[in-house]
């Protein structure tokens, strides 16, 4: 039996409900989704109603809607976050709400926007809305950020393909990369977890001091902090249970020592940031700190990034991405850093994960930072491994243990 379109949208979407969220009885979900991909926002909320939720709120977003109003919205409006967005945003905190983010708007969709009106609004919303971020990277509350497949964004990575044909080849690789195409995703996701896992346990048992990176373009070193913990797949929330943060996922992270970087280090794939598409990027790093940073494309944008928002000038996230990932493999660059980061190594600029150190989620902002996790009012991710990268844990003597060769798995 040939499955349809229908049937691996109806998959998909228990998926995410089911090992993505893990939804549990009497919880509120929330949803944010491209109004495009409304018929997948009925069918979430119709399978998460299944698994005993108490609400389920849908956010529908729009990329060219957020445009005209960047382009046309009063000045104190646009650097001002509404009342009701911040009321909602504790509403959701105080249920401890799961949350479920799809993206897939247009990637060129705030390009001539004014950057100085760009910058304005991304940082008001950044600190706006940071407890939100911050419990999420605390993992106090479940969450999980995937995608859906939209005309524009499409377009932008099938520029060839009519916009049916470019949509319908999107929604195949996304399908692809979640294992829909697979006899039983949820056991095909279960293996790919366990062997994520595999990876980063032994990582944390080698507890690194530091990872050194060399590839064209890049000799970085960057330190470790004391007790740091490599996460794969999986996590679990404060509320015990287990999510799948990123779908698809590629990926083993934790978060560096902010205050140690040395060296210089070249993106290898575009960045898709604030509806601008930034391309080749090389940032140079001193005692942490990023001291200067260039792009062949969209340098003002990535300069106002690291210069305008709190701790955006150092690091809060390491990831290792095996070359060989079937991402990576497809050969597409998908312009969505929820793709393109699990088919590369990455790095982070902003804020660290909580959880990436021992004990870290009942920790203060200020034991986290004083144990080597930035703070900040951002997080954004950029790719930087190619076949040609080799990474090398430090042990605390000096020794050296290859991570990566040839951008796999040594």
């Amino acid at each position: 039996m040939v499955e349809t379109f229908q049937d691996k949208l109806e998959k998909y979407a228990r998926v995410l409900v089911e090992k993505g969220l893990n939804v549990q009885p009497g919880e509120t979900v929330a949803v944010n989704i491209p109004v495009f991909n409304y018929e997948l926002a009925r069918l979430i909320t119709r399978f998460s109603y299944e698994r005993g939720a108490a609400e389920v709120i849908v956010d529908y977003s729009d990329s060219h809607r957020q445009r005209e109003n960047f382009l046309h919205a009063k000045e104190e409006r646009i650097v001002n976050v509404p009342e009701h967005a911040i009321k909602k945003m504790e509403y959701l905190l105080e249920k401890k709400a799961s949350r479920l983010s799809i993206v897939g708007g247009d990637p060129d969709a705030l390009n001539g926007v004014d950057h100085d009106r760009l910058s304005r609004a991304m940082k008001a919303n950044g600190i706006a809305m940071k407890p939100m971020r911050m419990a999420t990277q605390a993992n106090e509350v479940a969450w999980t950020v995937a995608a859906a497949a939209t005309p524009e964004w499409a377009a932008k990575v099938f520029p060839d393909l009519d916009e049916q044909a470019g949509v319908e080849k999107l929604w195949e690789q996304i399908f692809k990369t979640v294992r829909i195409d697979t006899p039983d995703p949820i056991e095909a996701w279960n293996l790919h977890e366990a062997q994520l896992v595999a990876k980063a346990t032994w990582l944390n048992d080698e507890q690194f001091d530091a990872l050194r990176y060399e590839a064209p373009g890049t000799d970085f070193i960057v330190g470790l902090p004391q007790n740091h913990v490599w996460e794969a797949a999986g996590s679990t929330s404060r509320q015990g249970t287990r999510f799948i943060a990123n779908m698809p996922t590629e990926e083993v992270f934790t978060a560096p020592d902010f205050r140690r970087a040395e060296g210089y280090v070249a993106s290898t794939k575009p960045l898709s940031y604030a509806g601008n598409v930034i391309e080749d990027m090389v940032f140079e790093f001193k005692d942490g700190k990023v001291v200067n940073v260039t792009a062949k494309k969209g340098e003002e944008t990535i300069k106002r990034l690291v210069e305008e928002n709190k701790g955006a000038e150092c690091l809060g996230e390491v990831a290792l991405v095996p070359d060989p990932s079937p991402i990576s493999q497809s050969g597409i660059i998908f312009f969505n850093t929820l793709f393109d980061e699990n088919a590369s190594n990455h790095l982070a600029l902003g804020s660290a994960y909580a959880s990436s150190v021992e004990g870290g989620v009942d920790m203060t902002q200020e034991e986290l930072e004083a144990a080597g996790l930035n703070r900040s009012d951002t997080h954004v991710d950029f790719m930087i491994g190619s076949a040609e990268m080799n990474v090398y844990g430090i042990r605390a003597n000096g020794e050296e243990v290859q991570i990566l060769r040839n951008g796999d798995w040594a």
